[in-house]
């Protein structure tokens, strides 16, 4: 295995960790049309998993590209 095969499955189990904590507040029913309240502003916590969790989709998408062309 080379690197990239690493940095792509830590990069995979640190965001799957990060989509799962996320919270918004919304459930099933909100999700097809029942939920009245709309989230649009992230802020503290919030906003620093939601980063961090961009961060690592880029990270995985790279890491899987530059595996496959290596």
């Amino acid at each position: 295995m080379n690197t990239f095969n690493y940095i792509t499955i830590v990069s995979m189990a640190i965001m799957t960790v990060l989509i799962l904590i996320q919270t918004r507040g919304a459930s099933l029913g909100a999700g097809l049309g029942g939920g009245g309240e709309v989230n649009t502003v992230r802020r503290g916590t919030d906003k620093s998993i939601h980063n961090l969790t961009v961060i690592m989709a880029f990270l995985f998408s790279a890491s899987l590209i530059l595996g496959i062309t290596v």
